[in-house]
Parts: C-alpha cells; sequence; structure tokens
C-alpha cells in the first residue's frame, strides 16, 4: 500500500476553535508525505478549503441536534461500514467522542484515540445528562488517551487519566513575537488610535466563554479610561445578544466585533491587554498565543494553572468580583508593561509545534505498525 498513513479526526467542524487550531496547526507541521490528515465533521467549517488544498479528505454526516440520536448512530455505523480502512481514528468530540469510537471499534479500526480539550460540557441539564452517558462509551472504546491538560484529563477519563498522555497545545512561536510595525498596521486597518488601550479577546461567542462578563468589567472599566476599546475576535451563536448588550451598556462604539480573522498572530499585536473570563477550559490555545505575544493576560481562576507558562504575564482572578478585574485591569494598563519576546521560553516550556507535531508523527506510525 503506496502514500502517506491516513489519520481520521473526528471533530463537530474545523472553524478556529481551540482543539481545531492544534489539529490545523500540527497538519501545516506535520511531514505530509508519510502522515495525511482526513476529517469527519458535521458542518461546514473555515479550514475545509485550506484541508482539501493539503490533500486531505472532509466527509460530512448529520450531527445528533440535527438528526436525532438513532439517526447519528446509524449515519456513524454507515460512515465506518464504508470507510473501515483507516488504521487510526483521532476524536476530538469531548464526551461525544464515546458514540464515535464505539462505533470505530465496531467496524474493526485498531488505534482510537479520545483527546479531552475541556474541563465540563456545555448545554444544559438534559444536554449533559446525554453527553454522561455518550462520555460512559470512551474507557471500553478508546485504544489510546490524549488530554491538553491534567485537568481536562481527570475530567473526561477520571479513574485512567493517570494512562492519557499530555499533548501541548503548540503554537508557531516565531510567527507571535511582538513587532512594533505589524501593531501599528493592524491598528491602522482597524482604525485604532495608536494611543488608545486596547483590551481583546478571541474565542467563539457561546456560554463557556463568559463575554457578558467581560462586557461588564469592560464598561466599566471605559468609565475610569475613556479612550479605551474592546476588540472581541471570533463569532458564534450569542453574537447577536452580545452586540445588543453592548448597546445597553453603552458602549457599542468602544467594542469592535471583528469576527472569525485567520491572521490572530497580527491581531494579538494591537491588544495592550488580553482579558478572558471563561467559565471553564481544557488549556486554551490562545492563552498561549497571547503569551506568546508578549501581552499581560487576565484570566480566570476556573482555567488550568498549567496555562500559566511562567513569564510572569498571567494574573488568574475570581469571577464573583467585578470589581476586582477593573481594578486589576487598570493597574496592569498604568503600569505600561514592556512587550517581550517570549516566544522563546514558550518553546522551552514544550509548546513549540512543531515539536509536538514531530511526537504526534511518531505516534502515529509506531502505533500503526
Amino acid at each position: 500500500m503506496g502514500g502517506p498513513l491516513r489519520i481520521l479526526h473526528v471533530v463537530v467542524n474545523m472553524n478556529r476553535g481551540g482543539a481545531e487550531t492544534l489539529i490545523m496547526n500540527l497538519y501545516r507541521n506535520i511531514d505530509r508525505s508519510k502522515v495525511q490528515f482526513d476529517f469527519l465533521t458535521c458542518k461546514e467549517g473555515v479550514f475545509d478549503t485550506e484541508i482539501t488544498e493539503m490533500g486531505g479528505k472532509v466527509f460530512r454526516i448529520p450531527y445528533i441536534t440535527d438528526v436525532g440520536h438513532f439517526k447519528y448512530l446509524k449515519e456513524l455505523k454507515k460512515f465506518f461500514s464504508q470507510n473501515n480502512s483507516y488504521k487510526i481514528i483521532h476524536s476530538h468530540m469531548d464526551k461525544m467522542s464515546g458514540f464515535v469510537l464505539r462505533e470505530a471499534k465496531k467496524a474493526g479500526i485498531p488505534s482510537r484515540i479520545s483527546h479531552s480539550h475541556n474541563t465540563s460540557s456545555e448545554g444544559g441539564a438534559a444536554s449533559r445528562i446525554y453527553k454522561w452517558y455518550a462520555g460512559n462509551f470512551i474507557l471500553s472504546s478508546a485504544t489510546d488517551l490524549f488530554a491538553c491538560s491534567n485537568d481536562a484529563a481527570e475530567w473526561l477519563f477520571k479513574r485512567k487519566s493517570y494512562v492519557s498522555k499530555i499533548l501541548k497545545n503548540g503554537i508557531e512561536c516565531n510567527q507571535f513575537v511582538f513587532s512594533e510595525k505589524v501593531r501599528k498596521e493592524v491598528r491602522e486597518e482597524l482604525s485604532i488610535n495608536s494611543n488608545s488601550i486596547v483590551l481583546g479577546h478571541v474565542g467563539r461567542f457561546a456560554h463557556q466563554k463568559n463575554h457578558t462578563f467581560l462586557l461588564e468589567i469592560f464598561a466599566e472599566f471605559n468609565k475610569h479610561k475613556n479612550d479605551s476599546l474592546l476588540l472581541l475576535i471570533g463569532d458564534g451563536p450569542l453574537r447577536s445578544e452580545l452586540e445588543k448588550q453592548a448597546v445597553d451598556l453603552n458602549v457599542s462604539d468602544k467594542i469592535k466585533f471583528v469576527g472569525i480573522r485567520h491572521d490572530i498572530n497580527r491581531i494579538l499585536q494591537a491588544f495592550d491587554l488580553f482579558v478572558f473570563p471563561s467559565l471553564h477550559e481544557g488549556l486554551p490555545v490562545s492563552l498561549i498565543e497571547a503569551q506568546g505575544a508578549g501581552l499581560p493576560c487576565v484570566i480566570s481562576e476556573n482555567i488550568s494553572k498549567e496555562v500559566d507558562l511562567g513569564c510572569n504575564q498571567v494574573e488568574f482572578l475570581p469571577l464573583n468580583n467585578k470589581g476586582k478585574w477593573v481594578k486589576r485591569i487598570h493597574e496592569i494598563v498604568e503600569s505600561n508593561p514592556n512587550r517581550e519576546a517570549y516566544s522563546n521560553v514558550i518553546a522551552e516550556r514544550g509548546y513549540d509545534i512543531s515539536v509536538t507535531a514531530q511526537k504526534v508523527e511518531d505516534y502515529y506510525l509506531r502505533v500503526s505498525g
């Protein structure tokens, strides 16, 4: 059999989320003459074109929320019966990986990876119970367990977390090094005054990211610093709600909804401070990127302490005290911190994507025998 080893990655869609960004970083950095990525998705994604350009295939089946439990399982079964030549399947669906890997096991796919990227399930009570049920099939169906952090491993794999492999959410470090020139260019592109204080956030407009809290603390901060702006990078189901909230808080002219961007490494240069009040996270790639760009980060204490790479840039704050957030943001901005180059520190801590990609490539080739 000629050609590279083909790995099937399973995701809901290939948009710019943390897990998807990691997968694309890996994909761009592996030796594609040896290993190729294919994708089983449920919805279109912004990376689909790039995937096909790099030689990957994107398969699509309807998602469970669109067709219901039995039809979804039927579609999974049908897909694997028609595509059972894969030696390795790598599922990034958190608890929903249970259903995916169970069907892959039945189809005789020998290596089945469950990869945890989070520390909690999204959705209401019914949705969480359903995901809990799906998650019960992971340990009996997976042959290998991966996680982005120890907290993420403990959440998804419980008693088996100790056997999981921690795969660090690597980035292309050299692309994030601070540049005054790029900062100036991006600010001009976005019509931002060179003296304005820019708070920024990168993330999907979803409940987990806690944008409501972010807008409230920004509105308070803006009362003291009237020349400040909030840049929101991303998109998602809550966007219109947040746009309305910005109007209600009387800061709609101070908040820029920039949408999904493919040049996060450039956009981060325009920020002065990265604010990240998530309710839960595995280990966010965006926070590794922000530290790589030399940005001070004020983040929720619900986020894994492993995300602090020791560059003295990350401060954890409680979500029950908005005043503390406003005060600390004000103090950090006033101290006018240097944007030092921390990319070498990021690499030393094991977050250089070329190192991660090499590990993953070696692993795939080894287990495929």
